[in-house]
Formats: structure tokens, C-alpha cells, sequence
């Protein structure tokens, strides 16, 4: 057996539009297939304007520089995240506050966002973590009432949605990866939704290495110059290629996804139920993508035997982040171990299953099976005391 971790779906049509491209020519960024996946996000989602970047990291530092934040400002992130969120602010000056997640949707914690937030925040960060909407009502009350705006980092969470609203649209802006290991992919690419219709201007600019060459292209101006801040966010058209084969077939992975991820809840629900694995937990506010599935052991020590044991058996789980705030820069901004307990015991517990198209009801089965194998013989210090955590 031989599961891993992630495995894009290419077909047919991926592969012929970047031949296409390739046999063109016409490979630099900024050209047809850029336009079509623009215009598809705009259609679909409803966006007053999505622009393709080269990254998810590059859509949140055109962010960060759309609105001004310096050494002024505040910026308030989750702690348990990549570290692109808070990379993408601390690079322009900003001071990074982090707030503690939710135990059970493991996205940004509302009553820390409000023990968190000052006067001095420009801006609250919420990442819709594996593709589950956060709480996103009270956390844009919380920013409007201190005059914060919210990005959404939606790196994972294209086509999922929070209340019926798609997520990357109901905040200010928008930011999305289409990295490889992404549910869709581009190889490398990302995209940005400008929700007010005021960042438009500038962000072409932004994105145009603070040129206004969009404008010389409509034929605005005679020539291009230099006009803003930027930098070099538009990919390739190989990456844009590739892109829009994957979101013609948006609805198709995510609905194989769906299978895998319910079919792994009716296998795993019994071992949740004796209390051995938490299982993940979808709000009632959130119509996922299911581009994860994580699953809580109940020790740092039984997750890591976990994982050795899945990785013996062909099955490549893995955990995810470790906490920002405990990181070597992210005590530079004075946090400590102990300061976000809810971040700190889900880093050490959290591992994540394999959840692709190629995934197939044979494998889930098989997992499982290695699963429960494991449990079945878990050694009394596996089966002892929870560390603490209720």
C-alpha cells in the first residue's frame, strides 16, 4: 500500500492547455488563460474583481501594501497557521498579535479575536482552515467595531462557503493558493478578490510591479511607468493554464473529496465514540471543500506513533503547523509556550489523512484498518493520561 499524502488530479485537458501555451510561444504571464480564470472566479463567486497572483503569500502582501500598513500598525492573526499569514504584514513593519483557535473547528477563536484587538489594529486575518468557514459574522463585527479590515486567508478554501457566501468574498479581500498541494492546482499560483471596488485601481498597479501597464494595455496611456508601490505578482501562463482546466472541474474534486472525506467519518466514528480520536467538526455556518481531513489523537506522543505507524503500513498522515507565536521570530513580538493553549495542544496532537481524488473507498478502508490495528495494540502509556487536555 502506497496512499500519499497529496496527488493533484490532472486529466486530459490540463495537459493540452499547457501544450498549448508551450507550442504558442507565449508563455509569460498577463494572457488568455489568465483572463479566463479571472473572469470564471469573478462569475462564480461574485467577487467585484479577482486578479491571479503568483501565491497565495504574494495575494496577502498585495494586501498588506493596498492598505498601507507600516510600523503603525497592528495586524492579528491565529497562531496555528503557515506562516505566510503573518509574513505577509510583518514584512511591511507591522507588530503581529496572535489569537488562540477554536478547539473544534481549529479556525480563528472569536473571544480571543476580542481579547486580542486594539485601537491599533488595522487588520484581523481569519484562515478558514482546511477549507471550514470561521465564525465570520462575529469576527467582522468584532473588526468594524475598531475599524479593522478583514482578509481572509483562503488559501485552502476556494469553493467553501460560510452561510451560503463563498468564502474569500465575505470580508475585504480575499487570498487564495493554487500550490500543488491544494485541492486545485497551478503548480504554483494564487488569486486575490477585491470586495470593495476601491482597490481595484491600485491593485493592478500593485500587481504590475507598480507599473500602470494595465492601463498602456487598454490603450489608456501612451507608455507604462512606474506609479506605485509592487512587485512581480502575475504568473505565468503555463501556471494560468493548468489553473483553468482544474476550475472546470471544481465541482467534480470537491465532490469526490466530499466521498472520501464521509466515507473516513463512517469508518473512524467508532474510535471517536470510546474517545481515542477527535474527528473533524464542521459548523453548521460551513459548507466545506473538504480539502483536509485532520484528526485529534490524544497525546503529542500517540499522534507521533500514529503517524509512524500509518507511514510503516504505506499511508503517508502527517501533522501540520507548529504554533507562530512559539516560533524563533514569532517570540520576537513577546509570546512565550503557554500563551495560546487551545494553538499549543492541537499542534501537538493534530495529524492529517490522506484526502484526494486518488483516494479510493479500498484505501480509506485500508486506513482504517491500520488505524484501528494500532489502537488494538497501543501500549498502556498510549492509553494513560491525555496531558492535560479535556
Amino acid at each position: 500500500m502506497k496512499i500519499p499524502l497529496h496527488n493533484p488530479s490532472i486529466g486530459e485537458t490540463e495537459v493540452s492547455n499547457v501544450v498549448s501555451v508551450l507550442e504558442s510561444a507565449e508563455i509569460k504571464g498577463g494572457g488568455k488563460f489568465d483572463s479566463e480564470c479571472a473572469r470564471f472566479l469573478e462569475d462564480r463567486f461574485g467577487t467585484a474583481r479577482a486578479m491571479m497572483t503568483t501565491s497565495c503569500t504574494h495575494s496577502l502582501e498585495m494586501a498588506a501594501i493596498l492598505m498601507d500598513i507600516g510600523p503603525q500598525d497592528t495586524v492579528v492573526v491565529p497562531s496555528y497557521t503557515f506562516t505566510s499569514t503573518a509574513t505577509a504584514f510583518a514584512l511591511h513593519g507591522a507588530n503581529i498579535e496572535f489569537c488562540d483557535v477554536d478547539p473544534d473547528s481549529l479556525n480563528m477563536d472569536p473571544d480571543s479575536l476580542r481579547e486580542t484587538i486594539t485601537e491599533d489594529t488595522a487588520a484581523v486575518v481569519p484562515v478558514h482552515y482546511g477549507g471550514v468557514a470561521c465564525e465570520m459574522d462575529e469576527i467582522t463585527a468584532i473588526a468594524d467595531d475598531h475599524d479593522a479590515l478583514v482578509v481572509e486567508d483562503a488559501a485552502q478554501a476556494l469553493n467553501a462557503s460560510y452561510k451560503g457566501e463563498p468564502l474569500g468574498t465575505v470580508g475585504d479581500i480575499g487570498c487564495f493558493s493554487f500550490h500543488g498541494t491544494k485541492s486545485y492546482v497551478a503548480g504554483e499560483g494564487g488569486a486575490i478578490f477585491l470586495n470593495d471596488e476601491s482597490f481595484i485601481d491600485r491593485a493592478e498597479k500593485i500587481r504590475q510591479k507598480g507599473t500602470n501597464y494595465e492601463a498602456f494595455r487598454r490603450g489608456e496611456v501612451d507608455r507604462y511607468t512606474w506609479v506605485d508601490a509592487g512587485s512581480s505578482y502575475v504568473p505565468s501562463e503555463l501556471q494560468t493554464a493548468l489553473l483553468r482546466a482544474q476550475l472546470e472541474r471544481i465541482d467534480e474534486i470537491t465532490s469526490v473529496q466530499k466521498g472520501v472525506h464521509d466515507r473516513y467519518v463512517s469508518e473512524l466514528k467508532p474510535l471517536e465514540r470510546e474517545g481515542l480520536l477527535e474527528l473533524p467538526t464542521i459548523p453548521a455556518h460551513a459548507d466545506p471543500n473538504y480539502h483536509l481531513f485532520p484528526v485529534l489523537a490524544r497525546t503529542e506522543s500517540e499522534r507521533e506513533a500514529l503517524v509512524t505507524h500509518l507511514r510503516e503500513e504505506g499511508v503517508e498522515a502527517a501533522s501540520h503547523y507548529e504554533p507562530l507565536h512559539t516560533s524563533p521570530y514569532g517570540r520576537e513580538y513577546g509570546y512565550q509556550k503557554g500563551d495560546l493553549p487551545e494553538t499549543e495542544s492541537v499542534s501537538k496532537r493534530l495529524l492529517r489523512l490522506p484526502i484526494h481524488t486518488a483516494v479510493s473507498d479500498t484505501d480509506v478502508d485500508a486506513i482504517g484498518e491500520s488505524i484501528y490495528e494500532f489502537y488494538e495494540s497501543a501500549t498502556p502509556e498510549l492509553e494513560g493520561p491525555t496531558d492535560g487536555i479535556d
